[in-house]
């Protein structure tokens, strides 16, 4: 783990490969588009809006992968100080947040056609995840809220540390409480997705993935660069501070 981190190596390794995921994830994407809008047939109750579930389940599987590596990182930053767990988060934080507005975006719409109406806040998963999103909200607004950087990118560590809670809930919330969601798509007895359904839903959620890999990454080399930036700063005042006296 700690091969990487040194910020020059973890920068010639974003560069040399992060265009690899950048070319997987565009042509995974038109693959899965092409097989949602052509190869796709309608469903026998919901017709053409079955299409919105090869949006809305990558978006919200992505969601809460986002923040299960937000959780990794957070951990790895407050036990093991590794010096790029916080840029890992900082650079996850905002898709996360995009994957989760994506997903209750489509919900809505799907719940208008399946349920007659557009939200039910007394749904235990419809009302974590949009609290799951105001926590992604929260992280980015929490570690820019201190003059210190380092202060806020640790008080934002146990922040999500202690989001984790509501996390569970979206996971496993319909088993423990009543709930309009339907169960989970895939479990260990197996998937509850239509065969005829499952190319394209697999496709989008891997194309999903690339993509993810391909922003943090672009958004660590940003966040290295900002980190160089401000140590190239803070070398520059002490110079001048020593000139001065």
């Amino acid at each position: 783990m700690y091969r990487f981190a040194n910020p020059t190596r973890l920068m010639n390794v974003l560069e040399r490969w992060v265009w690899l995921a950048w070319l997987v994830a565009a042509g995974l994407f038109l693959l899965a588009l092409y097989l949602i809008a052509f190869r796709t047939p309608p469903a026998a109750l919901h017709g053409e809006m079955v299409r919105m579930l090869f949006v809305h389940l990558p978006c919200a599987w992505m969601a809460l992968f986002c923040y299960s590596i937000m959780t990794v990182s957070s951990f790895t930053s407050l036990i093991w100080r590794h010096p790029l767990a916080d840029i890992t988060t900082m650079g996850t934080a905002p898709v996360g947040m995009v994957f989760t507005a994506l997903t209750l975006f489509t919900g809505s719409l799907w719940g208008h056609v399946a349920w007659g109406t557009w939200w039910v806040w007394s749904d235990s998963r419809l009302t974590s995840t949009f609290i799951l999103c105001l926590q992604f909200i929260a992280y980015l607004l929490l570690v820019h809220a201190f003059d210190d950087p380092a202060r806020g990118r640790r008080i934002g560590a146990y922040f999500v540390i202690a989001g984790i809670a509501n996390v569970l809930i979206v996971k496993w919330g319909v088993e423990w409480f009543n709930s309009l969601h339907q169960s989970a798509s895939v479990t260990k007895g197996g998937s509850s997705i239509s065969s005829q359904y499952g190319w394209q839903v697999w496709l989008m959620t891997l194309a999903c993935l690339m993509s993810i890999v391909g922003i943090v990454a672009s958004r660590m080399r940003v966040e290295l660069d900002r980190l160089r930036l401000r140590q190239g700063e803070a070398r520059l005042q002490r110079k001048r501070l020593v000139e001065t006296f």
